[in-house]
């Protein structure tokens, strides 16, 4: 009997909630980039089509499922799904231990109820406005660890990787 793989919401959050103020990711952070490659080296992905669009060239050892409603749409690179449960069966069959919700507001809409796991980079600057990240409540989420990093010459911001654990 094969047990689903976790579902892990990686994202990227300004401190009033938003992931981008549009399109893109709205800020530069090296240590997040060097963070979210170590992370999801060698995973399998789920992202919206958008997202997937934006990360083409990011893809070097992992396997993507693109989040989309156009049956016909074929990806250069992965694998197209329909939704967060057909994601997790190819995943299953597949003996995937954990698959990673990378974005975009839809992908991470559609997924929340089925995370298991959010993996945050609190970004230490307010957008003011623009596409939001789900809200994360307690319960059902529990911080589990965070580390903070300040400021400096490469990165503009201060953030804080945390990792929250459903239940």
């Amino acid at each position: 009997m094969s047990t689903r793989p976790r579902l892990t919401l990686i994202a990227a959050v300004s401190e009033d909630g938003y992931i981008s103020r549009g399109q893109g990711v709205p800020w530069d952070l090296p240590r997040d980039r060097v963070h979210f490659r170590a992370t999801t080296a060698g995973k399998w992905l789920l992202l919206g089509r958008r997202t997937y669009a934006e990360m083409l060239g990011w893809f070097r050892d992992h396997t993507p499922l693109v989040l989309t409603r156009d049956a016909s749409f074929v990806p250069p690179i992965g694998k197209a799904v329909r939704s967060v449960p057909q994601a997790l069966d190819l995943a299953t069959k597949a003996g995937v231990e954990e698959i990673f919700v990378c974005g975009g507001s839809a992908a991470y809409e559609l997924a929340f109820p089925h995370a298991d796991r959010l993996f945050m980079t609190h970004v230490g600057t307010r957008l003011g406005a623009g596409v939001a990240f789900p809200k994360i409540g307690t319960p059902p989420w529990r911080l589990v660890s965070s580390v903070d990093y300040p400021a400096d010459a490469e990165n503009a911001f201060a953030m804080r990787f945390a990792d929250y654990r459903r239940g």
